[in-house]
């Protein structure tokens, strides 16, 4: 990656997973960036005041402004689909091949995590630490769809290898995509005991020098 890239601005804030699939793919496409970490809430550092939500109209995190094209993304699969776009010429990240079949592969493991993993595992956190009563029917709902989704993920593992979602010797966008929420799951409450399939991947991705790198790098981010 050139040089004379200006770093690009990762909003982020320390706890919660999308913000880390982004800062993963800047960390493998080398691309140069900053971290700025918001709260919570509505203050002038959080994520629902003004200064936020002149970046962000829904108020989330992640969200990227790139000083090189003056473009602004909000929403991870957003983010994501920018980067591969614009910086990701060589393919590292995207479909693993060139047919459709491949396009779909990278297509419905992408929209899986977005409809399913992603949804369920925020659900079983929130009825677990966050609700303000205690809610076992709802809890014990949101945790069997969650494994439920390890299942499907585990069975594509098997089929694809293993190694990474999409068969191949290289980690892709998807692999990306799902390892922050996977990685949740002993605050989730949640095993992988019978997941043996997720439990390798997750420790093969999670091993990955550029995973280490946007773990260590997003909480250390400049405070808002």
């Amino acid at each position: 990656m050139s040089s004379n890239l200006k770093p690009l601005i990762l909003h982020a804030h320390g706890s919660g997973p999308n913000p880390f699939k982004i800062a993963i793919a800047l960390e493998i496409l080398s691309i140069p960036y900053e971290v700025k970490l918001w709260q919570f809430g509505p203050a002038a550092n959080g994520v629902k005041g003004p200064a936020f939500l002149a970046i962000n109209e829904n108020g989330r995190v992640p969200a990227v402004e790139d000083p090189n094209t003056g473009v602004v993304s909000w929403e991870s699969g957003a983010c994501l689909n920018y980067l591969l776009r614009v910086y990701d010429k060589s393919n590292k990240l995207g479909p693993r091949g060139d047919s459709e079949q491949d396009r779909v592969d990278f297509d419905k493991w992408t929209f899986f995590l977005v409809s399913s993993l992603g949804p369920m595992m925020g659900q079983v956190n929130w009825f677990k630490h966050y609700h303000a009563q205690k809610n076992e029917d709802a809890l014990a709902r949101y945790e069997e769809q969650a494994y439920r989704c390890f299942g499907v993920l585990d069975g594509g593992l098997k089929k694809s290898g293993g190694k990474f979602i999409l068969a191949g010797s290289e980690p892709s966008a998807v692999d990306l995509h799902v390892f922050p929420w996977v990685k949740q799951h002993g605050f989730a409450g949640l095993s992988l005991d019978s997941y043996p399939s997720v439990a390798k991947w997750l420790q093969t991705v999670g091993e990955l020098k550029e995973v280490k790198a946007a773990y260590e790098k997003v909480p250390k981010g400049q405070e808002v």
